[in-house]
């Protein structure tokens, strides 16, 4: 078998484990004409960042961003990562591809050429392609705005833990993180009227029942005990929002006793758990 990968009849990448970025960049720029020029595949701009083994069990712990804030479920996720790796009970991914704008590809130093071609075939212009395109990554995530969204919630958190304490912010990223896996929504939650839509709602119900009004309605016999009981329950069902599948954002929204800083912390643990 050849010692090169054909790209076609008139280019060659290198199969060997030695390679250098004049290379690297002239084995991109072949698998953008293709995936650009002869497949039509439509992409966020991309950034490829090439990294150590050290560096990927890093963007492992941070769920590749290379922003995070502070939490120790990071560093125990890397000691756990790092352990299996060095005994050589886990191998590492050849890359990791973010959901964002630009689509940042971390791609492993110790591939070959020809694994490095692949995987930014892959990651670079597949993955990007989908996250792009895809109606459900539309709809759940912000490509634009998620670098700048994980700069804010670094920064804010950071500063909670400046004036409320870092125990107290910690108890609060300890539940937010316990909740992560029910923190995310599976389905479109229905639009929030505005007032003037709910008032405008309200007036032609008043109107419809008018309307309708019959004075002989009211020598029907009365509704059995406990209707009321019934109606208070699904008024409150109503007013909580219930039934709701994402436990962080009914919390967000209805827990009574949490305050301002602590309701936008369940906000950015819910949006990286929605987001990833």
């Amino acid at each position: 078998m050849s010692d090169d990968l054909v790209i076609d009849s008139a280019e060659r990448v290198k199969s060997g484990a030695d390679w250098d970025f004049d290379q690297l960049r002239a084995a991109y720029e072949k698998v953008e004409s293709v995936a650009i020029g002869e497949l039509g595949l439509e992409v966020y701009p991309n950034q490829v960042e090439v990294i150590t083994s050290e560096q990927m069990l890093d963007a492992y712990s941070s769920i590749g961003m290379p922003l995070m804030y502070r939490h120790w479920s990071f560093g125990k996720r890397f000691a756990r990562d790092e352990a299996l790796y060095r005994h050589g009970l886990r191998s590492l991914a050849y890359e990791i591809v973010i959901n964002s704008n630009p689509c940042i590809s971390y791609i492993m130093e110790e591939n070959s050429m020809a694994m490095q071609t692949l995987v930014m075939a892959h990651a670079a212009f597949g993955h990007n392609h989908f996250f792009k395109n895809n109606h459900l990554f539309l709809q759940w995530t912000d490509a634009g705005g998620i670098l700048d969204y994980m700069e804010f919630a670094k920064s804010y958190i950071a500063r909670c833990e400046d004036m409320y304490g870092e125990a107290a912010v910690e108890r609060v990223l300890d539940a937010a993180h316990a909740l992560m896996n029910q923190g995310v929504s599976r389905y479109p939650r229905k639009k929030t009227l505005s007032l003037q839509d709910e008032e405008k709602r309200a007036a032609e119900r008043r109107e419809e029942e008018q309307r309708t009004y019959n004075d002989l309605w009211r020598t029907l016999p009365g509704k059995p005990s406990g209707g009321g009981r019934l109606t208070n329950v699904a008024e409150r069902h109503r007013l909580l929002g219930l039934p709701e599948e994402n436990i962080l954002y009914f919390l967000e929204k209805k827990a009574p006793l949490l305050k301002p800083w602590q309701r936008e912390i369940l906000r950015i643990v819910r949006h990286v758990a929605q987001y990833f």
